[in-house]
């Protein structure tokens, strides 16, 4: 496994995939699947129920996805006032994908009693992978779903196409597409994320849709720290080209402390299985997730709330230790962490 395998995004639908498909919906119903979006009445908006979703499917199995959407539409027909759309973006093969379409579709059905498209994004490396329908015939009963379903690798050959379409999905393809093709070379990563983000910059969008989209590319296209730095250089550069200060300014700082936020999801996640291995795992999957620059801050956030969980919340003067140590007496403190009787002796105080 190469260093830029491990950069790959992890597991994860709830992704900046699916904000984007839940913010930009009409756009993404319009490049993806352009038949559907024609009968589709937008004038009457649409609504995404993400809620009602986990609802329905919370105990099915969940693979690897970047996104899911249930949306609320209207259709020019008028036959239905409304009807749902069930969206699913596959991030890998899965051996039970149409089944859990089939299964999902009609429990959407029985819980809204209104029609349900179920529709699904094949956003995996594996061509002759297509699952498109899941069913049974069986004494005279026949049940099936036929789902529509969009490769995205047979975009591959349009590649110069997509990256200069005005649609933000055809974006989206064109990264993710590029991700696949310079996964064992971080040089050729590199040249093409800073391709997708000169051409972000160069579309006529407004800068809540360039953040969204650049959130997509930067967590798809993953580079090495060297690389990832002098990519950052080439955004300000950008940015001072088109006089458009978006990304490297306060949206990044908003990312860094999302980042942090990320290793603090991972300590509650060890801590809530109350086992000294799942807290270290949990410390582990943090800073993995993390991945900040500010490595003490981060650190001293991680010991804060194993502290808080242990022995109530801190005084203030516990917190402006933590956050002006040293890497060696953050690294003392976390060892003393589970087993010290008293928040003096995590301190070394007695």
């Amino acid at each position: 496994m190469t260093e830029l395998d491990t950069l790959l995004p992890a597991d994860d639908y709830d992704s900046p995939w699916k904000d984007a498909l839940e913010r930009y919906f009409p756009e993404f119903m319009a490049f993806y699947f352009p038949e559907a979006h024609a009968l589709i009445d937008w004038s009457y908006g649409y609504q995404t129920l993400n809620t009602e979703l986990r609802q329905v499917v919370r105990d099915a199995e969940i693979g690897k996805r970047f996104a899911d959407a249930l949306v609320q539409v209207t259709l020019l027909t008028g036959a239905e006032e409304w009807i749902y759309i069930h969206v699913e973006v596959q991030g890998q093969r899965e051996t039970n994908f149409a089944r859990r379409m089939f299964t999902y579709n009609y429990r959407l059905y029985d819980r809204f009693e209104r029609p349900i498209a179920s529709l699904a994004v094949l956003a995996d490396a594996d061509d002759y992978w297509r699952p498109d329908h899941f069913g049974f015939d069986i004494l005279g009963c026949r049940h099936r779903l036929d789902f529509p379903v969009v490769k995205l690798l047979d975009y591959a050959p349009k590649l110069d196409a997509l990256e200069n379409d005005a649609n933000p999905f055809a974006l989206v393809t064109a990264a993710h597409l590029r991700t696949w093709q310079t996964r064992k070379d971080p040089d050729a990563r590199y040249q093409a994320k800073r391709t997708l983000v000169r051409r972000l910059y160069r579309k006529a969008w407004d800068k809540q849709r360039i953040l969204d989209l650049f959130a997509i590319l930067d967590w798809m296209m993953r580079l090495p720290d060297g690389l990832e730095q002098k990519l950052w250089q080439d955004i300000e550069q950008i940015e001072g080209e088109t006089r458009m200060r978006y990304v490297t300014s306060v949206e990044r700082l908003a990312t860094e402390r999302g980042r942090k936020q990320g290793i603090q999801q991972g300590i509650e996640q060890g801590i809530e299985q109350g086992i000294e291995q799942g807290i270290e795992q949990g410390i582990e999957q943090g800073i993995e997730q993390g991945e900040i620059k500010g490595k003490l801050e981060g650190e001293a956030l991680v010991i804060e709330r194993l502290l808080t969980k242990r022995f109530g919340p801190l005084p203030d003067s516990a917190r402006a230790r933590l956050h002006t140590a040293t890497t060696d007496q953050l690294e003392s403190w976390v060892d003393r962490v589970l087993d010290a009787p008293s928040l003096d002796a995590v301190f070394g105080d007695h």
